[in-house]
């Protein structure tokens, strides 16, 4: 509950900075303004955004018969965490990652790169494929489009400044507006990277609930990341708006978990992970060993979900090192 709090308390905080710009810029008047703006960007936000995104990264589609394997894992992990089952894309992209998409439950969707395809064991990216359908369960893909849209439109607002000159009333005078043009955005930032930060901490425990086993996610999370730091994705670079969405900053230099970054540290969300997972008695192999610095290395357990879920396709899945250029999920 903690975290819905925080959530909570930094969307009403995000609200109150796009009102009080809006104030700022044109009095009451401005501020009525402003919120009709929000409310149409939020709605075009509401039922386009998901499609928008999939497009932008050309994202396609797959079923049963174009990948069965990888289908199956998101239906099964769908139906631990009773949800609808989601659509499900591949991302052409080397780095390896992944997000989830959607407006609610029943209109999901989960993507998956070919890269991470490529690198994670099958328990791994059961691990990652739960952290994102957490993401869905909890609505947290509405949230984050909604703060990203209110952060846009403080931006939009405060470069507007200089040409209305701020509220009259205000006497903010070219120093004041200029300081509103500055620090609206800045601030609206800040409080977008924190609910992105709250959300994924939320989202990696509810994720190992789902598969039953924090430790594939954490191992998961030290590929990936080791696989960011090597692989840069153009789509991600040009669309840097997006990089909340990812379960791990496709973007170079955001590594440290302060107010600046739209993510936690991967080192503490391992550690987090490896709590739970203390905590719960599981184990992967004896116990996560890992290294943070030796992400990115394919392969790893055999077997099922936690809790006698099976395979979609049955049998054991080959490493991913064995099948160059094509991943075992492809």
């Amino acid at each position: 509950m903690s975290g819905y709090f925080r959530t909570a308390i930094l969307l009403a905080a995000m609200t109150a900075l796009f009102m009080g710009v809006g104030y700022l810029l044109g009095g009451s008047g401005g501020m009525i303004i402003a919120f009709v703006v929000a409310l149409g960007m939020n709605a075009f936000s509401y039922w386009n955004a998901d499609k928008v995104v999939l497009k932008m990264y050309k994202a396609h589609e797959v079923d049963e018969a174009t990948a069965p394997e990888f289908h199956a894992m998101v239906r099964d992990l769908a139906r631990n965490a009773d949800l609808p089952m989601p659509k499900v894309y591949i991302i052409d992209d080397p780095q390896p990652n992944a997000f989830a998409t959607g407006r609610n439950p029943s209109n999901a969707a989960v993507a998956a790169t070919t890269g991470i395809l490529q690198t994670l064991s099958y328990e791994e990216l059961a691990g990652v494929m739960a952290h994102e359908l957490a993401h869905v369960k909890h609505h947290d893909t509405l949230i984050m489009t909604v703060t990203a849209t209110i952060a846009g439109a403080i931006s939009m607002l405060a470069n507007f400044a200089l040409f209305f000159g701020g509220n009259r009333n205000s006497n903010m005078g070219f120093i004041g507006t200029l300081a509103l043009m500055i620090l609206a955005p800045l601030a609206a930032a800040l409080v977008q990277m924190a609910i992105s930060r709250s959300r994924e901490y939320e989202a990696d425990r509810m994720g190992a609930e789902i598969c039953g086993q924090p430790l594939w996610l954490a191992s998961a999370l030290g590929k990936i990341a080791g696989g960011v730091r090597r692989v840069p994705s153009e789509a991600a670079e040009r669309n840097p708006a997006t990089a909340h969405m990812f379960i791990i900053n496709p973007l170079h230099g955001e590594r440290m978990d302060n107010l600046f970054s739209t993510h936690p540290a991967t080192e503490n969300r391992i550690a987090k992970l490896q709590e739970m997972a203390a905590g719960m008695g599981s184990g992967m192999g004896g116990g996560y060993t890992q290294a943070y610095d030796d992400a990115g290395s394919s392969g790893g357990p055999s077997g099922g979900y936690a809790g006698g879920s099976a395979r979609g396709t049955g049998g054991s899945v080959p490493n991913a090192g064995s099948r160059p250029g094509a991943g075992p999920w492809g």
